[in-house]
């Protein structure tokens, strides 16, 4: 047995898509999720443990008032704190469907939603990215007792929004349910950072919105928003819920202060300057994001390639990532940028000389 693992540990060695566990003490951050700069907060976090799950010895004040804030502030009729976005994801898609019902998801969807579904009893099938047609075809030729379609606002692996007004028109006229992951969208887009569902005003007609605190927020844990009942009902079959020790009463109290936060705004708009700065000053053919996205892909699509330069570009003290197949498929290979609010002019300008040298 561990021979076979060793076989498929070198295979990835030789191809050079080996991962490894990496802690940066240096070097400017074009890589981490932390785009407000939150997670380097002084606040005081001394915490205490929480002794069990939710609904053994687990539960507390701080839970149901940091849920009840957040139905409130993302206006929503209820929420649901998980312990991670994976966790959130894999309780909400495998607990709702069963294999009456069907699921469509974009092709580019995390893959913390793809092992939901796999966990589902549900008849599922990918529609192309973005592709309104592709997704309308699939629509139009299924006839289940329910029809779940999950996209992402931002995604994470291309940096690309999705096209949400017109899938969710697309939902409402074939009666499908529509959730919306928002991890990597909410805290920074939006009214106050409450996402893109908000800001075109859907929050309150798709069925569920899933939204993430160790991104944007600092912090860590994640929420389902949705219905009175979905949250019911996650609460009674949701496993990654049910059998997982609840987080930290200080945790749960750090969330709902950071969300409702003034500070956030003068963060969103630092961060957007640092992004009109970059995109003004290069526009490469292989970038592939959208401009105002925080994520700004350099798809090479060779993973040689793609490891020289991430190698050259932590040569000079910029940390960032290689993205390899299987995150993203064979042949789309790329560098992922991550931009922050905390991050100065003097960082971007030196950002762009390294990539402009080595591209």
């Amino acid at each position: 047995m561990i021979n076979n693992l060793l076989h498929k540990l070198n295979k990835r060695k030789k191809e050079g898509t080996h991962r490894k566990l990496e802690f940066f003490e240096e070097g400017i951050d074009f890589f981490s999720n932390d785009y407000l700069g939150l997670s380097k907060s002084q606040e005081d976090f001394s915490l205490s443990g929480s002794t069990g799950s939710r609904l053994l010895s687990g539960d507390c004040v701080e839970a149901h008032k940091c849920e009840n804030s957040l139905a409130d502030f993302f206006e929503a009729q209820s929420a649901l704190v998980y312990t991670s976005g994976y966790s959130a994801n894999i309780g909400l898609i495998s607990c709702l469907s069963s294999r009456h019902d069907l699921v469509l998801y974009d092709e580019k969807i995390h893959a913390s939603i793809r092992d939901g579904i796999k966990l589902s009893q549900a008849k599922s099938f990918s529609f192309k990215h973005n592709d309104l047609k592709d997704l309308h075809r699939q629509l139009q030729s299924n006839n289940y007792e329910n029809i779940y379609v999950i996209i992402e606002s931002l995604y994470s692996m291309t940096g690309s929004f999705s096209d949400l007004k017109e899938i969710f028109k697309l939902t409402q006229q074939y009666n499908a349910n529509l959730i919306v992951d928002e991890a990597h969208s909410i805290g920074v887009f939006g009214m106050q950072g409450k996402g893109l569902c908000h800001h075109y005003n859907i929050h309150d007609k798709v069925f569920a919105r899933v939204i993430t605190f160790g991104k944007a927020y600092g912090l860590m844990g994640a929420a389902v928003l949705a219905s009175q009942t979905t949250i019911d009902f996650l609460v009674n079959f949701s496993r990654s819920f049910i059998y997982t020790t609840a987080l930290p009463s200080n945790i749960y109290k750090s969330i709902y202060n950071r969300v409702y936060s003034v500070k956030l705004i003068d963060r969103i708009d630092k961060l957007n300057l640092n992004l009109n700065y970059f995109r003004n000053n290069f526009n490469h053919a292989n970038l592939i994001s959208a401009e105002t996205s925080p994520i700004q892909m350099l798809q090479i699509g060779d993973k040689h390639k793609v490891c020289l330069l991430s190698s050259e570009l932590l040569n000079n003290g910029i940390i960032c990532k290689p993205i390899f197949y299987p995150t993203v498929p064979e042949n789309e290979e790329s560098i992922r940028l991550c931009f922050h609010s905390f991050n100065t002019i003097k960082e971007i300008d030196f950002l762009l000389k390294c990539l402009n040298r080595v591209l």
